[in-house]
């Protein structure tokens, strides 16, 4: 009875885990079939530490996106105030 994986080199694995685990293999991301992919998770994830930076400089962007975030930051520099605080 075959337990390996194909790819196995050596096939005497008592078992396809114990296979699989010698072999170190690596989960990579793919979500794919949400119509996402590695490249569009890194820019969402650039766009919300772009508007973390903001928020802990104490402004207030107007969305996530990384064009409103880029806009508060200008505007914040260029004013002296943090954009989007209300003084009230």
């Amino acid at each position: 009875m075959v337990t390996c994986r194909t790819g196995c080199p050596t096939q005497d694995h008592s078992s396809w885990g114990e296979c699989a685990r010698a072999s170190s293999m690596r989960i990579g991301w793919a979500n794919s079939a949400s119509g996402l992919d590695l490249t569009a998770e890194k820019k969402h994830r650039a766009e919300l530490d772009a508007y973390r930076s903001a928020r802990s400089a104490g402004i207030q962007p107007d969305s996530t996106r990384i064009g409103a975030v880029r806009r508060a930051v200008e505007i914040s520099e260029k004013t002296g105030t943090p954009y989007g605080v209300s003084n009230a």
